[in-house]
């Protein structure tokens, strides 16, 4: 199924227009006002489901519930902020959205460093550097990090900081096992798949552990508790950024145990090291080969939603970076060809 990301009502870009893109059946949405770590209410979660369901599409993913930081740090607090993620998990199943996408990013979820790289084309694209991200200050809070979401005070974010001093790779391994073990019972006995996103992008930024970054890490996150609900969110744009990591044969292993609940499929261009550009959707624009990718995919047996992630601003169109509709729509309806062509129209 091809999906696409909504944002709610706040999003310029309404479901009337999303349902005008012909390959698109489900929406990939969230609810955006409750306050990280409050449980999620079943009636929110039916009325979003309704609303999408009022379109003639069916709400096919939450992207996302967020996991509290307390739970990354293994805070004694944990406990009860765990019980609120099952609980929304537990609503997810009984209003019947089937996917949940997450990630295990400590205090910053995906970033760049530039919203608006213009492109050979005259369009613009997110992009990172490894080099400006360095430059960046924190001691103002995250006011001179572009774009970013979650707005933290100087003082705030210090603390949070300093706090992840004493959390390393494997004591955040430790803590995510903690909330695996958990949830995905949970997710299990509702009907929910869990689908860990990777870290965008899959190395440490400013000091700060990142341990979800290739194949062997994913396979991990799957034994951690050997079910079916336990699985991942396939993202080639976040993998590719790392040129170590092989696309189609992390798919093909994780594909061949049915555990790559969820796909992200965008291109991105590698400028050096550990520096990137989001491009076009089609392989030859950037660095992945997305009808290895599709091709893995379908192989796998791979029947879940799959949606084209970011997109470039193009034809004048302004708005949130990487969440406009034309280029995600173009992107869209070349997932949706090429994997008409693999599956050869059936």
């Amino acid at each position: 199924m091809i999906t696409f990301r909504w944002f709610g009502p706040r999003d310029p870009i309404s479901l009337a227009y999303i349902r005008q893109i012909p390959a698109v059946r489900g929406i990939v949405g969230a609810l955006f006002d409750i306050p990280v770590g409050e449980s999620w209410p079943l009636d929110r979660i039916a009325a979003l489901q309704d609303e999408v369901n009022g379109n003639n599409m069916e709400l096919a993913v939450i992207e996302s519930i967020a996991v509290h930081e307390d739970i990354k740090l293994g805070r004694a607090t944990r406990d009860r902020l765990i019980d609120n993620y099952c609980e929304s998990i537990r609503n997810m199943g009984r209003a019947g959205v089937p996917v949940l996408c997450y990630n295990f990013m400590p205090v910053f979820d995906w970033t760049r460093t530039d919203l608006a790289r213009k492109l050979d084309d005259g369009s613009t694209a997110l992009a990172y550097d490894d080099d400006a991200l360095a430059r960046i200050d924190l001691s103002r809070g995250t006011a001179d990090l572009p774009g970013w979401a979650t707005a933290y005070s100087a003082g705030e974010l210090k603390k949070l900081l300093d706090a992840y001093r004493s959390v390393d790779e494997s004591q955040l391994w430790d803590n995510l096992a903690y909330f695996l073990e958990r949830v995905v019972p949970v997710a299990a006995s509702s009907g929910v798949r869990m689908a860990l996103h990777p870290d965008d992008p899959p190395w440490s930024i400013f000091g700060l552990p990142r341990i979800i970054t290739d194949g062997a890490a994913l396979e991990r996150v799957t034994t951690i508790v050997d079910d079916h609900a336990n699985g991942i969110t396939f993202c080639a744009g976040s993998l590719a950024a790392n040129p170590e990591n092989d696309l189609a044969s992390i798919v093909r292993r994780l594909g061949a145990r049915g555990r790559i609940h969820f796909a992200h499929c965008r291109n991105i261009r590698r400028t050096g090291v550990r520096t990137f550009q989001e491009t076009a959707h089609p392989s030859e624009f950037g660095d992945v080969d997305m009808r290895a990718v599709l091709s893995a995919l379908h192989d796998t047996g791979f029947a879940g939603p799959i949606r084209s992630d970011h997109g470039r601003m193009i034809w004048g169109e302004t708005g949130q970076p990487g969440y406009g509709l034309h280029d995600r729509a173009l992107g869209a309806m070349y997932l949706h060809g090429l994997w008409e062509g693999i599956a050869g129209g059936q």
